[in-house]
């Protein structure tokens, strides 16, 4: 549009009211769903620290690892095991879990117009493909539930695993049916 024509659109002043009412209540819609948003994270820590430090504690305390309560309902502790490899430890991780017999663990992708391959394959291949000039991307990963598994497995063998290079987070946890 030019300017004389832009000029010579009218606008109803009547809707750029409606605009700017329904503007205000979508902002006043997000300032309230921010505030819910902070209360479910508040409510979430409540649960957490209920659940993982306060009953199991009682419980303990009580020398009872499982009760039923008057309700009829079944209240148990047991531990709760996650890890997740952070990104800045990727390589010392995988390092570690080659050197330790679980190195299949590792997915290597590597992506190209046809495919992916095993870990050394993999390397070697990604090798092959730059020095012909390919554009090839490599990707390493483990499946989380994969390392979660495998952390308790070694874990509950009373096995040693670097916690740290894991991102491993122990806690007990209630469960109730």
């Amino acid at each position: 549009m030019d300017l004389e024509a832009e000029s010579a659109v009218s606008v109803d002043t009547g809707k750029l009211k409606d605009i700017s009412t329904s503007c205000k209540k979508l902002l006043e819609t997000q300032k309230e769903i921010d505030k819910m948003e902070d209360a479910l994270k508040e409510l979430k820590e409540e649960e957490r620290i209920i659940s993982e430090e306060t009953i199991p504690n009682l419980m303990q305390e009580a020398g009872v690892s499982m009760i039923k309560t008057e309700d009829g309902k079944t209240v148990q502790v047991s531990q709760f095991y996650a890890a997740r490899i952070p990104q800045s430890k990727q390589g010392e991780a995988f390092d570690w879990l080659r050197e330790n017999g679980a190195g299949d663990m590792i997915k290597n992708i590597v992506s190209c117009n046809f495919g992916r391959a095993e870990d050394g394959q993999a390397t070697d291949l990604v090798a092959d493909l730059q020095s012909k000039g390919l554009n090839v991307s490599q990707k390493m990963k483990v499946e989380p539930m994969t390392l979660k598994s495998y952390v308790k497995t070694e874990i509950e063998k009373g096995r040693s695993v670097p916690m740290d290079l894991f991102g491993v987070y122990v806690a007990n946890k209630t469960t109730i049916k």
